[in-house]
């Protein structure tokens, strides 16, 4: 069973009485422990898209299934939960408690969950460390830089163990080598624990990072392709 499946996803957003048809007829499945990047110029609709996959907004049409389970199905409650629980958010803007410690921003989402008070600590120094960060953890986030901020959102998507990371464009405030940096650490995540892990670029070398490329144009899935060969930093591997 595919951990995403949308059918004919297709949102219009209407402004006085003006309709933008952002996404039309978009299909596609997620498999665990896949890594899919979804690539486009800026008004390709793959942010819209992304916003449909991880519940952030509903389709006008068409039908998606997350864990097996269609959105119309799971309560306001159930969304909440699942957003919190079983997806995990990577943004270019990383979204950080500026005058908050690292450790206490990789363990705010634990305060949202069902996971026992007594396991939040061990948890989040466990994806502090996982991430490098360990010699950080006591640092407001305000203290980083911008790689460093990165890494700490990426722990914070980490820590409740979700089943699928969403990562809109997380190089795009950083230079070039913590860029790298920042997408090594995401094929580390994919290729040794089987994180399956959609990412949203308009950049073909972050893009070629993934193993399989989905291209949008227009609000529409171009094509979908498998990956022969991934970039690894500067190169490519097989």
């Amino acid at each position: 069973m595919p951990i995403i499946e949308a059918i004919d996803l297709t949102k219009t957003y209407e402004n006085e009485d003006v309709k933008t048809l952002a996404l039309q007829s978009a299909s596609m499945r997620v498999e665990k422990g896949e890594f899919i990047a979804i690539m486009g110029p800026s008004g390709s609709g793959k942010s819209t898209l992304l916003h449909m996959l991880g519940f952030l907004d509903r389709q006008t049409s068409g039908t998606y299934r997350f864990d097996g389970k269609g959105i119309d199905d799971y309560t306001p409650d159930e969304i909440a939960r699942v957003r919190n629980e079983k997806m995990g958010f990577v943004f270019q803007a990383f979204n950080l408690l500026p005058h908050t410690t690292v450790f206490d921003n990789v363990k705010l989402p634990l305060l949202y969950s069902a996971i026992k008070e007594s396991e939040w600590s061990a948890r989040t120094k466990e994806v502090i460390e996982k991430v490098g960060l360990s010699h950080r953890i006591n640092h407001q986030s305000a203290q980083l830089s911008g790689g460093e901020k990165q890494r700490v959102a990426i722990a914070r998507a980490l820590v409740n163990d979700p089943l699928v990371i969403f990562a809109d464009e997380p190089t795009g405030n950083l230079d070039s080598k913590s860029g790298g940096a920042i997408m090594e650490l995401l094929q580390e995540l994919n290729d040794k624990e089987g994180r399956t892990i959609v990412l949203i670029t308009h950049e073909t070398p972050l893009a070629e990072c993934a193993k399989r490329i989905i291209t949008m144009r227009d609000g529409k899935i171009e094509s979908d392709r498998v990956v022969e060969k991934r970039r690894d930093g500067n190169h490519f591997i097989k």
